[in-house]
């Protein structure tokens, strides 16, 4: 019985960011659950490349290739995975641009830009998700609607040098989160989000491509190592599934005990 809460079967989902890195880890997750799922991301060629993995586990994949800055394409990608797969029951949210540079000398184009992807496109995805799955009746056996999970950032709980505009646009996302699952509760719609720690994918290859400065990172961190994808894998489904149905507003940190030790870098 537990483990049957945890499937997926029959549901259908979108994950911005969904052709790489944790965002593709968190996808894959979902389809080996059971759902099929619409992937959104700058790159076509990628998109294909993490449907195809998709469907070798048996499930439906749509691809959507948008740049999520744009908001009016934001809103359009969750319309176009909404009549693909015919309903909408799961929204991840994790796409997102890193930006590594002293506060002095960031500027306004540089702020506009990962506000607009980190921060913006996350609002108004949640928005059009919330409104398809409204749009469907609750069941008499299941009240919840529709379960959205945010990405967030260990940024949001800490203050890091020269990533002072990520770590807003993540602390954001965070209160988004808290926000938005206080105002949909009633309507049956979930909204947590998930805080990785550091993991080890393009987006911070940057950071462990220097050994010494891997081995710094990795030596503050309790279990002894970074991140991979599919570490976020089980906390995804269980967010997803019937698992969670009573939980909202929060954010499960895996990070394998770094908030533990102390805070920053």
């Amino acid at each position: 019985m537990v483990l049957e809460l945890m499937r997926l079967d029959g549901m259908a989902a979108l994950v911005t960011g969904g052709s790489q890195g944790l965002g593709l880890g968190m996808a894959l997750a979902l389809a080996e659950a059971g759902a099929d799922v619409a992937l959104v991301a700058r790159s076509e060629d990628r998109l294909r490349e993490a449907a195809t993995k998709i469907e070798a586990l048996g499930r439906r994949s749509v691809v959507l290739p948008a740049d999520l800055g744009d908001v009016e394409a934001a809103v359009r990608v969750v319309d176009e995975a909404a009549e693909a797969l015919g309903r909408l029951d799961i929204l991840v949210t994790a796409a997102a641009l890193q930006l590594r540079k002293p506060a002095l000398e960031v500027t306004p184009t540089e702020w506009d830009r990962l506000v607009d992807v980190n921060l913006r496109s996350v609002y108004f995805t949640c928005q059009q998700a919330a409104r398809h799955m409204l749009a469907r009746e609750q069941s008499h056996d299941r009240r919840i609607r529709g379960k959205i999970i945010n990405v967030s950032s260990l940024t949001a709980a800490a203050a890091w040098p020269n990533v002072s505009v990520y770590g807003a646009t993540k602390g954001g996302v965070t209160q988004l989160t808290k926000a938005l699952a206080l105002e949909w509760a009633s309507l049956g719609i979930c909204v947590n989000a998930i805080g990785p720690g550091t993991f080890h994918t393009e987006l911070t290859d940057a950071l462990y491509s220097d050994p010494e400065r891997a081995a710094k990172i990795t030596s503050r961190i309790p279990l002894g190592r970074p991140g991979v994808a599919g570490d976020l894998a089980g906390a995804t489904v269980f967010l997803a599934s019937p698992a969670s149905d009573y939980i909202t507003g929060q954010v499960i940190w895996v990070d394998g005990g770094w908030l533990l030790v102390g805070t920053g870098l």
